[in-house]
Formats: structure tokens, C-alpha cells, sequence
């Protein structure tokens, strides 16, 4: 069934939606609602993390992010505990990097499943991991001890080395 679902942004890091986001049998759509017509006839408006949910194609989801930063091992440091640099930005990602990097969930307003892989999800409540007695109050997104938001661990299927 095709489908369309207003949600909030953060439901990405959700562990029973982020693993249908993984296997891109959902994404988000074009553009951010912001105005709802609520059943007792009022209008409400909602700024911010609003999205749609949805598995309809649209022009969109094969833009290619064009990259143009570089890899310095000084910009993007390594992960305290998983195996990937931090990238703080989307419009960071570096063009010659062909290893695993995390990207922050606004990553998924531009990711093309044709130019990137989603690997993982790093957060210290939800996605992949959960929530366990083993990981609760573990942040595996640290850098230098410094706890890091969620992350989308991603990788350049054709990176420019």
C-alpha cells in the first residue's frame, strides 16, 4: 500500500521506524507541513520538525547531493566507540571520504539511496540500539567524550578519492 503520514521529524530515530528507514521502504516527502486543519474547525500552525512520512516516489529522492568539502583528519574526528568520523553538517559531508560517517537526522532531507547507504542509527534512546539495561544513559555518539544528537551512520557508495 502506498501511504502518506505527517509526523514529527524525530520519529527517524524511533527504533520501530528507523530500521523501515534503513531498508528504504520509507522516507521523507518534498517539503515540511506546517498549517492543520484540526476536526473541531480550527486552524493550527506547527513550525519546525514537521515532515511527511511517506514510500511515494517524488522528484526529489534522487537529487544528487553535490559535496564539496574535503577529508582532514583535523575537520572530522572519530567516533569514541563506533567506527566513523562525526560530521557535524550535511553540507560537510567530504566528497573523498569512503569510509562510514555520522550525519545528523536533517540528513535525510536530502539523502538519494542512489549516492548514499545508511549503515546504522547512533542515539542514546531509540533506533537500532534501543534501549536496554546495558545501554541506558549511553550516548554512543561521543567524540572526545563530548556526547554528540543522534546520528545516521552513512556511507558514499561512489565517494571521489
Amino acid at each position: 500500500k502506498k501511504f502518506l503520514i505527517v509526523g514529527n521529524k524525530n520519529a527517524l530515530t524511533y527504533k520501530e521506524v528507523f530500521p523501515l528507514i534503513k531498508e528504504n521502504k520509507v522516507w521523507l516527502g518534498i517539503n515540511s507541513p506546517q498549517i492543520f486543519d484540526t476536526p473541531n474547525g480550527m486552524t493550527k500552525k506547527v513550525q519546525g520538525l514537521t515532515r511527511w512520512f511517506t514510500n511515494l516516489s517524488h522528484s526529489r529522492r534522487n537529487e544528487e547531493l553535490i559535496l564539496t568539502k574535503k577529508y582532514t583528519p583535523d575537520e572530522f574526528p572519530h567516533y569514541d566507540n563506533y567506527d566513523a568520523i562525526e560530521v557535524s553538517k550535511v553540507k560537510d559531508i567530504p566528497k573523498n571520504w569512503g569510509g562510514y560517517m555520522g550525519v545528523p537526522i536533517t540528513f535525510m532531507d536530502k539523502f538519494n539511496p542512489e549516492q548514499f547507504e545508511i549503515i546504522d542509527g547512533l542515539n542514546p534512546h531509540s533506533m537500532i540500539h534501543g534501549v536496554t539495561k546495558e545501554t541506558k544513559g549511553l550516548y554512543l555518539t561521543t567524540v572526545n567524550g563530548n556526547r554528540k544528537f543522534a546520528r545516521i551512520i552513512i556511507k558514499n557508495k561512489r565517494p571521489f578519492i
